[in-house]
């Protein structure tokens, strides 16, 4: 069971992974022991599965940022996850998802004209159903 401690804990991990144990402590009114101690129990419990950061794709020059509704053709999926595995440099996260479709396809693209070559390819394997974020 975590408690109101271990909440603010992960609040303010999740705000910035990278602040030290000491500022983290001071923030909870805790130790730095008592602070790290607490931090270890949750990635020993599995809480905190990992530290990670935030990447601007724009800034990589991947400005087109879209979401993917996936609808597979027939129950076999392996020719649309193989495909993948030849597009990576465009692919952020592929769920495996319940409801109307079958996967939710989050990519990165330099320009309109590369996502358009993608999606004719990917169409090939699947049917889909594509959104375009705006702002974040």
């Amino acid at each position: 069971m975590l408690d109101h401690t271990d909440l603010k804990i992960l609040e303010e991990l999740s705000k910035n992974s990278r602040i030290s144990m000491k500022e983290l402590g001071e923030k909870i009114h805790l130790s730095g022991p008592a602070i790290s101690a607490r931090v270890e129990k949750l990635e020993r419990n599995g809480v905190i599965e990992g530290y990670t950061i935030q990447i601007n794709q724009a800034e990589l020059g991947y400005p087109v940022h879209a979401l993917i509704n996936i609808f597979t053709k027939s129950t076999y999926h392996q020719p649309y996850l193989s495909f993948l595995k030849t597009k990576e440099q465009y692919i952020i996260n592929n769920y495996k998802i319940s409801g109307d479709s079958c996967y939710i396809l989050e990519g990165r693209f330099s320009s309109n004209q590369e996502l358009d070559k993608f999606l004719v390819e990917l169409n090939e394997h699947v049917n889909y159903k594509l959104s375009i974020i705006i702002n974040k």
